[in-house]
């Protein structure tokens, strides 16, 4: 269904809070701050902020598309909790949009795409005219298919090479994230859920429990 109130962008999945205002076709608001920690308390008055900026408020947003990794942990849920409860709250749609659909929108050839992933590795996707080719995938550098095809070009956050890179600057991304989630509000797709490619690195404590004595 085309949307005929602004959709709003957001994603917390890497070290930063970013916002985005679609409407008609053209991004009217955007807005990003850098930060490794705090996502949690600075997302909602950024997005309001940005609202604030161009005459708009929450009544007025006609659909939610919210980035859900692969990235931070934390980060992820945080979004994707903002997301679902402020589409419950609006009464309207909301989408999840994985941080390599976003760099792979608007390209119409062979590309793979790269996102940072921990433990000097990364989340790459092949991609052909925009449709995925396969699933990510958590790749290193020493791998045999790290790099791709000579006729595959490379976008994203790929390691210093001497190929030419297309690494979309931060604002483009969650512009790209708008974007790819209007197509998806108007595919029907359903709720936003955190993307993991594998479980969280946090473990239960080693040390046993103190001891409960009954008084």
């Amino acid at each position: 269904m085309p949307l005929d109130r602004p959709l709003l962008a957001f994603d917390t999945s890497a070290a930063h809070c970013a916002a985005a205002l679609l409407w008609r076709g053209e991004i009217i608001a955007e807005a990003r701050e850098p930060m490794a920690k705090g996502q949690a308390e600075r997302l909602m008055p950024l997005i309001e902020e940005m609202l604030t900026s161009v005459g708009r408020n929450w009544r007025d947003l006609g659909a939610l598309a919210v980035g859900v990794g692969p990235g931070n942990f934390t980060g992820i849920r945080i979004s994707v909790a903002a997301a679902r409860g402020l589409a419950l709250g609006l009464g309207v749609p909301a989408v999840g949009v994985t941080s390599t659909e976003a760099l792979a929108n608007g390209q119409t050839t062979r590309i793979r795409v790269a996102t940072p992933a921990t433990r000097n590795a990364l989340y790459v996707q092949d991609f052909d005219a925009g449709a995925p080719l396969g699933p990510i995938r958590e790749a290193k550098p020493e791998d045999a298919d790290f790099w791709p095809a000579p006729n595959v070009q490379p976008i994203g956050d790929w390691p210093e090479t001497d190929r030419a890179i297309i690494c979309p600057d931060p604002l483009a991304r969650i512009r790209a994230l708008a974007f790819v989630g209007a197509q998806k509000v108007a595919k029907g797709a359903p709720l936003p859920a955190p993307f993991y490619l594998r479980a969280a690195d946090a473990a239960p404590p080693s040390d046993p429990p103190p001891v409960i004595l009954d008084a």
